[in-house]
Order: structure tokens, then C-alpha cells, then sequence
């Protein structure tokens, strides 16, 4: 099942004295967070209206409604921030990584399967879904059209077909 809320990154410093926060982003990137008007602030995923946002070296500085203090700042430090799916529309073959950890890889053919998804390694050229075996071996499988045939989020399955020699 899909979660309502993701995580999107840490808070993990203050900046300056009018209350603004350094954030790690836990996406894709800081100008990716920096795009939000709303974050969630920990489990509760308690609201945080964001007055402005920029990008300083690959970190995000944030300043949130009501956070005007360096000690009202500092109170934040080490709190994950959360976004909200609905505010963010994906292309049909583009999934958030959480989504996707924990569903099971099989073969598109035969139905047999290789291992759970633990991460997606974003290398550039294509995603590479990293995949525990049952036997705790790790496998790599590239996110191409020839190697992934289908998602279906409803039986929790991600389907393949390993191209020759790609698990030897």
C-alpha cells in the first residue's frame, strides 16, 4: 500500500539568525524540495508552511511560517521532513523509490522469483534496481524496457526479463 506521506529529507543545521533551516534532501533533488509550499514535520506529519526556499550547495535553506529564531531553528535540527503525494504529479513510468522497496521481483515468464527490492541506485544513464535474493545475494537489474515489464502495485510485483547472463 502506498503511503500518504514521504520522506523528503532532514533538517540538520540552522542558517543565519532569521530562523531559517538547513535541510538534506532525501529526494531526487534540493531544488526538488525547494518547490513545495507545505512540508510535514515527523511522524505526526504536523504542518509547516514554507515562506521561502533556496538552493546552497546542494542543501536546501528553508524558511517556515512562524520559525523566526535561531533557538526556534535549532528546536528543529535533526527532524525528518515529509511530503504529501498528492502535491506532486508523476509521469505514468516515473514511481518514488518508497514505493517500490519491499515489492517482489519475478520473472515475467515463468513467474519465479528473484528477491525483494531493497533500493533503486540512480546511476545516470538508467536506474539499476538493487535486489536481495532469497539466498542474501545481491542482484542488480537495470531499469531498461528489455529487462522491466511491468509494475503492478495491486499484487506488489515488479516483473522482468533478465537478459542472458545478467545473474550468472
Amino acid at each position: 500500500m502506498k503511503k500518504q506521506f514521504l520522506e523528503i529529507g532532514k533538517i540538520v543545521n540552522t542558517h543565519g539568525l532569521g530562523g531559517v533551516v538547513k535541510v538534506m534532501p532525501w529526494c531526487d533533488s534540493a531544488e526538488f524540495l525547494c518547490g513545495f509550499e507545505t512540508l510535514y514535520r515527523g511522524k505526526q506529519h504536523l504542518p509547516m508552511e514554507i515562506e521561502r526556499a533556496s538552493v546552497q550547495k546542494n542543501m536546501a535553506l528553508v524558511k517556515f511560517k512562524g520559525v523566526d529564531t535561531p533557538e526556534a531553528a535549532n528546536a528543529l535540527r535533526n527532524t525528518v521532513l515529509y511530503m504529501d503525494r498528492n502535491d506532486v504529479e508523476l509521469d505514468d513510468d516515473t514511481f518514488f523509490i518508497q514505493d517500490l522497496q519491499g515489492m517482489h521481483v519475478v520473472d515475467a515468464d515463468s513467474g519465479k522469483e528473484y528477491g525483494i527490492l531493497k533500493d533503486v541506485l540512480q546511476t545516470g544513464a538508467n536506474d539499476v534496481y538493487e535486489v536481495e535474493a532469497p539466498d542474501g545475494r545481491s542482484l542488480l537489474v537495470p531499469v531498461i524496457p528489455q529487462v522491466v515489464c511491468g509494475i503492478d502495485f495491486d499484487s506488489d510485483r515488479i516483473a522482468i526479463r533478465p537478459l542472458e547472463g545478467l545473474f550468472d
